[in-house]
């Protein structure tokens, strides 16, 4: 095993190790390992625990999660939100970093459940009825009680169509007909929840399209027709203004974070929420289309 210099404890400590050096039983460090919310590794049938790694797990326990220089985010993805992040991590250069996984509703829950990601971006119906299905949502995740749910924006959802069927169609039930291709997003999106509900309304489900291609994100969506793979997706307004694709509204959603709460005091997280509903936010907002972020921040539910 290889030492530290002019130290006794190792780099990679065992369990015996670590339960000395944080004064713990070892039954309870097997206890937060199969847990896993503190970081260890399995090598050949035995778990080490990197010193370096520990203090820093310590140090963010400790401080909840002030000193920390990185944040991972995971979760539906958003026009508004990429260009943010993006921005911002240009201003952060070397001194933190900050990522941004576009995945599902359902799949970023899965990674913040996990301890695999520190926020969460979920949209799971319309803006009307997410004080109540976002809760319920979450509350399926057995970590759910250490997290906090923050508001981001409401955004304008909707279909995505290529500028040739503008003025074809005489209503949004024309869309469904089976002369139309469609693009259809993966199960546990909260886009691909939201179709479902717009069908229902129709008397209608999936089966029912002309389904010709299916995307991981709204911008795959959006460049699935343009690259002429299909005729409609859908999609929120600012990713229609993006791509230059029409777009026919079907309401608003809202768009939020959940968070454990000890990473919701995090610096770069609150530096991210005060970025949303600044001046420049603000107006990136107005360029893309579709945005509400007015409340940006406002807790709505954890904070028991």
């Amino acid at each position: 095993m290889v030492s530290m210099s002019n130290s006794s404890i190792d780099v990679f400590m065992n369990v015996k190790q670590v339960s000395g050096y944080l004064h713990l039983n070892e039954k309870k460090i097997y206890d937060m390992v199969n847990r896993g919310v503190i970081p260890a590794t399995r090598v050949t049938g035995k778990w080490m625990f990197p010193k370096e790694l520990i203090d820093k797990w310590m140090l963010d326990s400790t401080h909840n999660g002030l000193l920390r220089d990185r944040l991972i985010i995971a979760g539906d993805d958003d026009p508004l939100l990429y260009r943010l992040i993006n921005d911002y991590s240009v201003s952060l250069g070397n001194k933190a970093i900050i990522t941004y996984s576009n995945a599902t509703t359902r799949t970023g829950l899965e990674l913040l459940n996990a301890n695999r990601a520190d926020v969460s971006c979920l949209h799971w119906g319309p803006a009307q009825e997410s004080t109540i299905r976002h809760p319920s949502l979450l509350q399926q995740y057995p970590a759910s009680h250490n997290w906090v749910l923050i508001h981001a924006f409401q955004r304008e959802q909707g279909l995505v169509i290529k500028s040739s069927l503008q003025g074809h169609t005489t209503s949004t039930l024309d869309l469904f007909d089976t002369q139309y291709r469609w693009d259809t997003r993966q199960g546990g999106s909260g886009s691909q929840r939201f179709l479902l509900e717009v069908l229902s309304q129709h008397g209608l489900n999936l089966d029912m399209l002309n389904t010709t291609s299916k995307s991981h994100s709204d911008r795959e969506a959006a460049a699935a027709i343009n690259l002429q793979q299909c005729d409609i997706a859908i999609a929120t307004r600012a990713t229609a203004r993006e791509f230059g694709l029409e777009f026919v509204s079907l309401g608003w959603e809202q768009f939020d974070f959940v968070i454990p709460r000890n990473i919701w005091f995090r610096h770069l997280f609150h530096n991210l929420i005060e970025k949303i509903g600044s001046e420049e936010g603000q107006q990136m907002a107005n360029e893309l289309g579709g945005y509400r972020i007015e409340n940006c921040g406002k807790l709505l539910w954890g904070d028991e």
